[in-house]
């Protein structure tokens, strides 16, 4: 067996090779309280001095003045008691007030709550209204006082469970999955935080982790038992994330029995990162978060690595179950081969070029996925593309870059989903992206229309020019399809991507607008939550996202396939008009923009949760 400094070395080597991803896996531990909670100490210290001024504020509103003492918990324990006038009383006041700081300028205008979705949930949440809207709710239905509050309480005390139960509860399990993944392979997918829905197992290891706390916790009631027992316990979640599939009872009884003889072993390995708790306290969790956290999981995952070799050669009883192999050595070419056969032979044919151009076309083709016109290659192309695309993960697993899935004792089974002629990794025409660009700019019209015309009855054309289109969305679309074509194949970056490329063009679509026209404004995000001088706000690239995602995935491509039947000598006549029509329109409204009653003359201020279209576009 290894030493204790050997393995410490080992799981230095293996940190410094995903160090982000670890780093990341630690965090979202720490959020949840699973483990590492001292590294966002530092941020529990900067959010109590924000807390701690709720507990008396003072409402100002217009017309009047009003003090609340109290806090978001004072008005549930109000309502629980009966009080309901008080209760309300206390909420709305702590809403009141962080309204009006964000009309005043004294709260963080970054983090706004005075007008969008987000700042009324973050209100609602913060100020326990939507506890006391639900009791209110129970109580209207007929309910008695008692029975609401039981309700309330088992409510509360089966979300936190379920909570527990199958985030908190298994997060730990995946953890160690990824970190056991790391020892032996260069990468490590994001995706495999899933890995447990995909085979189908997260219940039954939730189950396998349930029970080992519950039986923990009948050892605490012993004191020393509970000592004894965090040692013998302490490969669970390790043997749960090697094979998801053993019972609970079998899961725990195995890590009792490799733990024999090591629990004083275990108890001085812990001892040994003292240290790097006491620094993790002196720098507010900073070097727990980037450094001693995930350096002390990979280090005992080296442990295990240890003891399950000692349990499989001492043929320790239950150690047959240790099945999965390929965690803690690469397979053999030919096990591989055996496998992968179908994806070797992809791999081993010359690589077909299914559309190729030379030349600034190739270029442009290759770089912003535009050409000028269709041919039948372009078919074999998407066609390629895609299958290029379902044989990625499998060539990185045929390479030994990451886990092979398919040699797992518990395959995941691959989805396949029919989508038709819906290939996403295609090249547009000139001609396909002038008609998106349209077809973009009036849906964006169509939807901001309608949502006025619901919520406030009134029919009002949107944005700054006079014709049914809001050029920002045609743009936005147009754009991610173009500058973001190189990204298509990852679509967790083109999402990220799409909203910076989004926040990029409608912050200076604003700014250019309001420098054009002496400050005036379409849109304002003030009092939004997570807004940036009121051109931008969370709210709408989160919907940005989404929508780009929508668009290059499945809107443009399934779109694409219609416009491509269109005969040449109905589409170029076509754009033409379509684009003088439009020129027209931009240079008379960029002199004499729309304007008016729900365009320009808007004043925000008040929460609106319900009205989304507040998002003023041009």
């Amino acid at each position: 067996m290894r030493t204790r400094k050997e393995m410490k070395r080992e799981a230095r080597q293996v940190f410094k090779k995903h160090y982000v991803l670890f780093i990341a896996i630690c965090l979202i531990a720490a959020f949840l309280g699973v483990e590492s909670t001292g590294s966002i100490s530092i941020l529990k210290l900067y959010g109590d001095k924000d807390v701690t001024t709720e507990s008396s504020t003072q409402v100002t509103t217009t017309g009047e003045t009003a003090v609340t003492q109290g806090t978001a918990s004072d008005a549930i324990v109000d309502m629980m008691l009966g009080n309901k006038d008080e209760a309300e009383k206390i909420a709305t006041g702590i809403e009141q007030q962080a309204v009006s700081d964000t009309k005043n300028g004294t709260g963080n205008q970054i983090l706004g709550r005075s007008r969008g979705v987000l700042a009324g949930i973050v209100n609602s949440v913060l100020s326990g209204s939507f506890v006391i809207t639900l009791m209110s709710a129970l109580y209207s239905i007929g309910a008695s006082h008692s029975a609401v509050i039981i309700m309330m309480i088992l409510g509360s005390t089966l979300c936190a469970f379920l909570f527990w139960y199958l985030v908190k509860n298994i997060f730990i399990v995946v953890s160690r999955r990824m970190f056991l993944e790391g020892r032996l392979y260069k990468e490590v997918p994001i995706h495999r935080l899933l890995f447990l829905m995909k085979i189908k197992k997260w219940l039954k290891v939730a189950w396998v982790m349930f029970v080992e706390s519950f039986f923990y916790s009948l050892w605490m009631l012993t004191i020393v038992g509970g000592i004894v027992k965090t040692f013998s316990y302490w490969l669970v979640p390790y043997i749960a994330a090697e094979n998801p599939d053993m019972k609970a009872c079998d899961v725990i009884t195995l890590s009792r029995r490799m733990m024999k003889g090591h629990k004083w072993e275990c108890f001085v390995f812990n001892l040994s990162y003292v240290g790097w708790m006491l620094l993790g306290g002196c720098t507010f969790g900073l070097s727990e978060l980037f450094y001693s956290g995930p350096y002390k999981v990979a280090a005992f995952c080296e442990y295990y690595a240890e003891l399950r070799k000692l349990a499989i050669d001492q043929h320790i009883e239950g150690a047959e179950q240790l099945n999965d192999e390929w965690l803690f050595k690469k397979p053999e070419t030919d096990t591989v081969r055996a496998a992968y056969a179908d994806v070797l032979d992809m791999i081993e044919q010359p690589e077909e070029e299914s559309y190729h151009l030379t030349g600034i076309r190739g270029w442009i083709a290759n770089i912003f996925g535009i050409i000028f016109f269709n041919n039948k290659e372009e078919k074999k192309y998407e066609e390629n593309q895609m299958r290029i695309i379902r044989y990625r993960s499998a060539k990185e697993q045929v390479q030994l870059r990451c886990y092979p899935y398919r040699m797992s004792p518990i395959p995941e089974k691959e989805k396949r989903k029919k989508v038709g002629n819906i290939y996403y990794m295609r090249h547009y025409t000139v001609g396909s992206l002038i008609l998106l660009f349209f077809i973009f700019s009036f849906v964006g019209w169509v939807w901001e229309v309608s949502l006025h015309l619901i919520t406030n009855g009134v029919f009002v054309n949107r944005g700054t020019m006079y014709g049914p289109w809001l050029p920002i969305y045609g743009t936005g679309g147009i754009l991610i399809l173009i500058l973001l074509n190189k990204l298509r194949r990852n679509p967790v970056i083109e999402f990220f991507a799409a909203i910076v490329l989004c926040g990029f063009v409608e912050y200076f679509s604003a700014y250019s607008l309001e420098l054009a026209h002496g400050g005036k404004k379409w849109w304002d995000y003030s009092g939004y939550f997570l807004n940036f001088q009121g051109r931008i706000c969370a709210e709408g690239l989160l919907v940005f996202g989404l929508g780009g995602m929508a668009i290059v995935y499945l809107a443009a491509p399934l779109l694409d396939n219609y416009l491509k039947k269109i005969p040449y000598k109905v589409l170029i006549p076509l754009c033409v008009v379509l684009l003088s029509v439009y020129t027209v329109d931009h240079f008379y409204s960029s002199k004499h923009p729309n304007e008016g009653k729900g365009i320009t003359d808007y004043t925000g201020a008040d929460v609106r949760p319900n009205l989304p279209n507040q998002n003023y576009r041009i």
